[in-house]
């Protein structure tokens, strides 16, 4: 990685990243650049200075020749910050994308006696390790963990991610406008490690690529699958806690502040790579003892971001095996 030199001419400087070079060498005729982002990563808009004493053409000088990053073909490192143009310039908020743990199967481990992650969800690859890990820890431990394994259904624990302009400024029981909306979200994870599930839906999820570092990249649109739905409207009458209701509603366990846009359910599966062998534990992983039980235990996230506004939120998660099992 390096920066190139933006004191002068305005500066192109793109290649494809892996997976783009992976379509264009099928050499059929089908890559075609039919979408492109542009990010601001390397941009410190703290160094604008309306007060330059030359005037108003070097208030954002210093912005225009900050060096840039040369671009990479990495994936998973380029555009952490994407621009987005909008029709409406009066806006005060952008949304954002909010871990809804307001229910109590969306909690991420936050018990003190419980080692096997720190604010992230646990999933035990097989029933024995779910039983162990239900067994040995806090009564209601067993709503802080994420099932592996076997068939996706809704009666399963889930990761609840929510959207929306989080203030209380903004009257909530507006919907969110849908310039703002995200209807479609971007997820990736390890795919060697595990698999995303649609939990409502009842199905496994069907990556759209994985590239060359083994990284799974999942698209889930609203009306596609159940992972995608509208939140509910209305002001929170509890801000903090558990069930969360609205005025005259039933409980959503809502976490946004202000107006909503959709909220994204999903599972996570462990790979068939985890449930076969301990290589994977062995290799990147590290142990864990709950209540004298040792696991084994592998730390990973979830990347999800929101197509529409480029917003990302990490959502960290730890896969584990008893050990012996």
């Amino acid at each position: 990685m390096a920066f190139l030199d933006n004191s002068g001419d305005i500066i192109l400087d793109a290649v494809l990243t892996d997976a783009g070079r992976k379509r264009l060498a099928r050499g059929d005729g089908t890559f075609k650049i039919t979408k492109y982002a542009f990010g601001d990563d390397e941009i410190n808009y703290g160094t604008y200075d309306s007060t330059h004493t030359s005037g108003s053409a070097y208030f954002d000088l210093e912005i225009l020749q900050t060096p840039v990053l040369e671009a990479f073909t990495n994936n998973r490192s380029s555009l952490k910050s994407r621009l987005i143009s909008l029709t409406n310039n009066n806006l005060l908020f952008l949304p954002e994308l909010v871990l809804n743990e307001n229910e109590n199967n969306l909690k991420t481990q936050r018990t003190p006696n419980t080692t096997i992650s720190t604010a992230a969800f646990a999933i035990p690859i097989n029933a024995s390790t779910y039983d162990q890990l239900t067994t040995d820890s806090a009564s209601n431990f067993k709503d802080r963990v994420l099932f592996g394994y076997g068939t996706p259904n809704a009666q399963q624990n889930y990761v609840r991610v929510d959207q929306g302009l989080n203030t209380t400024k903004l009257d909530a029981t507006n919907k969110l406008s849908a310039e703002l909306t995200e209807q479609q979200y971007l997820l990736t994870i390890d795919n060697r490690l595990g698999l995303i599930t649609d939990v409502f839906g009842g199905t496994m999820g069907s990556p759209s690529f994985i590239d060359d570092d083994q990284i799974a990249t999942y698209y889930v649109t609203q009306n596609v699958g159940e992972y995608v739905q509208n939140c509910a409207v209305g002001q929170l009458t509890v801000t903090s806690g558990e069930g969360a209701t609205f005025v005259g509603g039933q409980p959503e366990y809502e976490v946004i502040s202000g107006p909503r846009g959709t909220k994204l359910r999903l599972g996570v599966m462990a790979s068939d790579n985890l449930k076969a062998s301990d290589h994977l534990f062995d290799t990147i992983g590290r142990t864990a003892v709950v209540s004298s039980t040792t696991y084994k235990v592998i730390d990973a996230t979830i990347k999800v971001v929101g197509v529409t506004t480029g917003y990302h939120l990490d959502v960290p998660i730890a896969f584990a095996k008893k050990q012996g099992t």
